[in-house]
């Protein structure tokens, strides 16, 4: 099954409201197994079901159990992305939102959100999430505030909620998340909603110009292609884990099992702007950092999981990608190394 990513902006944009409202960062990323670098790393997107752990040490590391909600009102608006551009060209806030439908892998693979009409109601269902993620109330609460300060800044503030619904429960504070989001908030609902006045699906932007609308969508249409060129390295990466242990982790190998020449692999990678021997690397050092920083497993253990034939050749690689020893690794590594490098 293809991992499920997000696009490096959703982190960049949390890690600004985590500044802004004086969250010690250095300290959760320590946890993450990341640094600030990571953060702007070009072209970054990061593993979706991260988004549990990742809000876990959020609220250990800032003592607030409602993190997600209060970091929500330091978001900075999404800016300078092509979905903003296609909003901002398009005639009407409703083609806009229309439009952005088409591209949505842009924010997040596991987007997949929808609107419709009721009565005087706008409703947008907030498809964003992963099952398990689509209950994290943290993650929610923090999303929907995103998204509100975002269509706000290209409907020139008109924009407000009348309703929100979420799939979360809560024990307490239900009066205080509403007053936050400034709406009608109900909780244990079957989707995450969010409602809004019909009437602003008319609203006119200022900015529309056909000839820009036109360029935005091929732009938005040559990034989702660029993305779906990508897939090739998760389906590589998948079978390279059930490789791994046996020592049989050949390009021929790889290509035998999905179904292609080798040729036909070498160049579906290349135009994914890798290559078999990097995507085995990168494989490799992400699962030794986890396996170093998650468990107890020792040393020549984490070697044969890995699939090196001797600790010496896995000693040299391990110190050749994070500039330490296994050994020093595992004495830094803080909790979970949640966050992994992008693809």
């Amino acid at each position: 099954m293809q991992e499920l990513r997000d696009a490096g902006v959703m982190l960049r944009l949390i890690y600004q409201a985590m500044k802004r409202k004086g969250i010690d960062t250095d300290v959760i990323f320590a946890r993450l197994g990341v640094d600030e670098d990571y953060v702007y790393t070009e072209q970054l997107r990061t593993p979706h079901s991260a988004q549990v752990y990742f809000w876990q040490v959020v609220e250990d590391v800032s003592g607030d159990p409602d993190a997600g909600l209060h970091l929500g009102q330091f978001l900075p608006a999404y800016k300078g992305q092509v979905l903003e551009y296609l909003f901002l060209s398009s005639p009407t806030f409703g083609e806009g939102l229309r439009r952005a439908q088409n591209y949505q892998r842009l924010l997040s693979d596991a987007a997949n959100t929808d609107f419709f009409i009721e009565g005087d109601e706008a409703c947008m269902v907030l498809d964003a999430a992963s099952d398990e993620v689509s209950r994290q109330r943290h993650f929610n609460e923090c999303f929907v505030q995103g998204l509100i300060t975002f269509f706000r800044s290209i409907t020139d503030d008109r924009f407000f909620p009348s309703r929100i619904e979420f799939e979360h429960e809560r024990d307490h504070g239900e009066a205080h998340v509403s007053k936050v989001l400034g709406c009608d908030v109900v909780f244990g609902a079957k989707e995450n909603r969010l409602y809004f006045p019909v009437s602003l699906l008319s609203h006119a932007s200022p900015h529309a110009e056909p000839e820009l609308l036109d360029l935005h969508e091929r732009f938005a249409s040559e990034q989702v292609a660029r993305l779906e060129k990508k897939d090739i390295v998760g389906q590589v990466e998948r079978i390279v884990a059930e490789l791994l242990d046996s020592g049989e982790v050949t390009l021929d190998a790889v290509a035998e099992r999905l179904g292609i020449k080798p040729r036909t692999l070498r160049t579906r990678l290349t135009e994914a702007e890798t290559s078999f021997n990097q995507v085995l690397a990168d494989f490799r050092y992400r699962l030794a950092r986890q396996l170093l920083a998650t468990t107890d497993e020792s040393i020549d253990e984490i070697v044969y999981l890995t699939g090196f034939s001797e600790p010496s050749t896995f000693y040299r690689a391990f110190k050749r990608w994070s500039g330490m020893t296994p050994i020093e690794y595992r004495k830094t590594a803080q909790g979970k190394d949640a966050m992994v490098d992008a693809m």
